[in-house]
């Protein structure tokens, strides 16, 4: 029996899957709250106790790896040129690598947003700006304010490849660590992100995971290899395109509901299915993901009631449900644990406002214009109305007596027209909690990672 051991380090829990990669089946799952700021090994030990409590046994496994979104995740901030292009597309390059952008700043940078970087104690800047040939002075000035400043983060330069000399002087004689990549927005309005993409993850395995004190459990648990946003993404994907002879589901849309943030991803073109709408602004990714740093079951549950109108806390307030009372429960206990009707109740209902709002920021829209030959629309980024399925994931919607009633939070509403979110998908729920997990397998065994999750997504 060939086993691996996957293990996501999140910023609450600790997540452990055991594998058996002959019979493609899960022999167990188990969690504990992640310790991170004691020892993380102490979460580690506790987790693979209680997954061996489960199988009845002590087993060793043939492989063991891991990704981590713990101690705040990886934080990145954004600089580009244009606000609704390059600096766009150096956000969607940051999302994709599965980092929180803390911050996205655009046009010439000024000291005052330096010392910002700098408070916002970021893991890895990406400096974008200028189609290949276009204006290259923004992103040289932006090096040089860098350059002087005594930040420590490593700089990622992915902008107009006519700079890249100057840039490589700049931060050569600031000995600043920095990485050269593929453009990000190489011509107007076309997205470049996988050569960015790829040299942020390298950065995170050498660098972000010993800062953030991850890399001493390497000895036990194997590499550190991914982001968890990265590597959930990379089972999204896989499950919607398949690989070789094992078909995919086809476009889909993903909802995770966390502590801190929610995560919605997309897999589709996202191109228009509308005969008089006429796709507008930057191109949109296959694989894409949105995280929501102000909407969170614990550690932003105060975001969450920031969302709410005064007529809907009336509304719930007449039905029993105190939102505010709940929402400063969880921000001030994060390591609360739901255990009554009522607090089953609020979950949903958190959860529900944040797949709504998130999914609102993350789908396509529509903007009506006159034209001679009657109404045209504009559309802004992804068309998700067709989408096959939804799928919800996170501690909140596992444990939902009633998680279709949260998903249905993430389809097309009467009061959003011109959003285009999934008309009538299908509902699946990971159950076991495995896509991160699935993520990890891919990178060896893509084809046994996606029959494992067909196999084991709960269809409600």
């Amino acid at each position: 029996m060939k086993t691996y051991l996957l293990v996501d380090f999140g910023s609450t829990f600790t997540k452990l899957t055991a594998v058996d990669l002959d019979k493609e089946e899960i022999i167990a799952t188990a969690k504990a709250i992640t310790t991170v700021e004691k020892d993380i090994l102490l979460g580690y030990q506790k987790a693979l106790d209680r997954l061996f409590k489960k199988i009845g046994h002590e087993m060793t496994f043939d492989k063991i790896t891991a990704c981590s979104s713990a101690a705040g995740g990886l934080k990145m901030v954004a600089i580009g040129l244009v606000e609704e292009l390059t600096t766009e597309a150096a956000r969607r390059v940051c999302l994709g690598a599965g980092a929180k952008v803390e911050l996205v700043l655009s046009h010439n940078i000024n000291l005052h947003e330096v010392e910002e970087i700098k408070e916002k104690d970021i893991d890895i800047i990406l400096l974008a700006g200028g189609a290949n040939g276009g204006n290259k002075e923004c992103v040289i000035h932006n090096a040089k304010q860098l350059a002087k400043s005594n930040i420590k983060a490593p700089i990622v330069f992915a902008g107009n490849k006519d700079a890249t000399d100057e840039i490589e002087e700049i931060l050569t004689n600031a000995n600043k660590e920095f990485y050269i990549c593929e453009n990000v927005m190489p011509r107007l309005n076309v997205l470049n992100i996988n050569s960015a993409k790829d040299t942020i993850k390298d950065i995170f395995v050498k660098n972000i995971i010993e800062a953030k004190g991850i890399k001493k459990v390497e000895k036990l648990v194997g590499e550190v290899v991914l982001p968890t946003p990265n590597a959930v993404l990379m089972a999204a994907e896989l499950l919607s395109t398949g690989f070789g002879d094992e078909p995919g589901l086809g476009d889909l849309m993903l909802a995770d509901v966390g502590g801190a943030t929610t995560d919605i991803y997309s897999m589709g073109s996202g191109l228009p299915t509308q005969m008089n709408a006429i796709l507008s602004g930057l191109e949109e990714p296959y694989a894409k993901r949105t995280v929501e740093g102000d909407l969170g079951m614990r550690y932003s549950s105060l975001g969450i009631l920031q969302s709410f109108t005064a007529s809907e806390i009336s509304h719930w307030k007449n039905q029993n449900v105190d939102i505010e009372a709940e929402a400063h429960k969880r921000h001030d206990d994060i390591e609360f644990i739901s255990s009554t009707d009522e607090d089953y109740i609020a979950d949903d209902i958190f959860a529900g406002k944040c797949i709504d709002v998130a999914t609102s920021r993350h789908v396509g829209t529509l903007k009506g214009v006159y034209t001679p030959m009657g109404v045209m629309y504009y559309q802004i980024g992804k068309d998700l109305t067709q989408t096959n399925y939804f799928i919800g994931t996170g501690g909140v919607v596992i444990s939902s007596k009633d998680p279709v009633a949260i998903l249905k939070n993430g389809i097309k509403m009467a009061s959003k027209p011109m959003e285009l979110r999934p008309h009538q998908p299908e509902y699946l729920l990971d159950k076991t909690y495995i896509l991160s997990a699935m993520g990890l397998l891919s990178m060896d065994h893509p084809e046994i990672a996606l029959r494992i999750m067909k196999k084991y997504m709960v269809k409600l």
